[in-house]
């Protein structure tokens, strides 16, 4: 696999995106992120989506429901950002909109998924590819922690067989990902947001990544 040899940084950076699964910490890395660059947000509509509840608590029922209200909610959300012009400004987003097939290949039957991919190409969406993805990664443990901590309508119903299933299909889909410059981080002992040394410690990576794929670990970083 070969990656795009283009150069980024935070500062220089018209789009970012930050992905990984739920718990790991998108949304609110993404909003200390924009405050950092003076950025405008993107963010996925995962409160307003009426179907998400009952998929975490039912399961396959409400799987089709819940992928397609994200599909067509992250198509508009690109079309609004093509006619605003996406580079007169830096954006975060707290989504990669190229995952959303990996949510629909986990949680729909093949008829469902047939469906999910007629509709999805007859959208034709072209969205844009980040200057930069960060993608954050934790174990198991640390994102049932962090969910038990979140006070949302859904989180309690996540169990840990579906959370294995979702990291290792993230694994999978990154591993696989080319499309430009990737910073893989171990984010399961850090907590970027309310600890000012951790966040410190990787927006300063973030300012280093320039093109190709790397790894961060802020532990070993900080025994080096």
């Amino acid at each position: 696999m070969s990656v795009s040899p283009l150069t980024t940084s935070a500062s220089s950076s018209r789009y970012i995106a930050i992905e990984g699964p739920i718990g790991v910490g998108k949304t609110a890395l993404a909003k200390r992120l924009a405050e950092s660059l003076s950025a405008d947000l993107v963010l996925e509509e995962v409160e307003e989506n009426p179907f998400l509840e009952r998929f975490y608590r039912d399961g396959r029922s409400a799987a089709l429901p819940a992928q397609m209200f994200f599909l067509f909610a992250r198509a508009r959300q690109i079309e609004d950002l093509r006619q605003s012009d996406l580079f007169s400004s830096v954006r975060i987003s707290d989504y990669l909109f190229t995952r959303d097939r990996l949510f629909a290949e986990l949680n729909l039957d093949l008829e469902e998924l047939k469906l999910y991919d007629q509709i999805a190409d007859n959208l034709a969406v072209d969205p844009p590819v980040p200057d930069l993805v960060i993608y954050l990664q934790a174990s198991v443990d640390a994102l049932l922690q962090r969910l038990a901590r979140r006070n949302s309508n859904y989180d309690r119903f996540v169990d840990r067989a579906y959370l294995e299933r979702l990291t290792d299909a993230y694994a999978r889909f990154f591993h696989e990902y080319d499309d430009g410059p990737l910073l893989i981080v171990n984010a399961s002992a850090i907590d970027p947001v309310n600890n000012p040394a951790d966040y410190d410690q990787l927006f300063q990576q973030i300012e280093r990544t320039t093109g190709g794929r790397h790894f961060f670990n802020p532990a070993a970083a900080a025994l080096a």
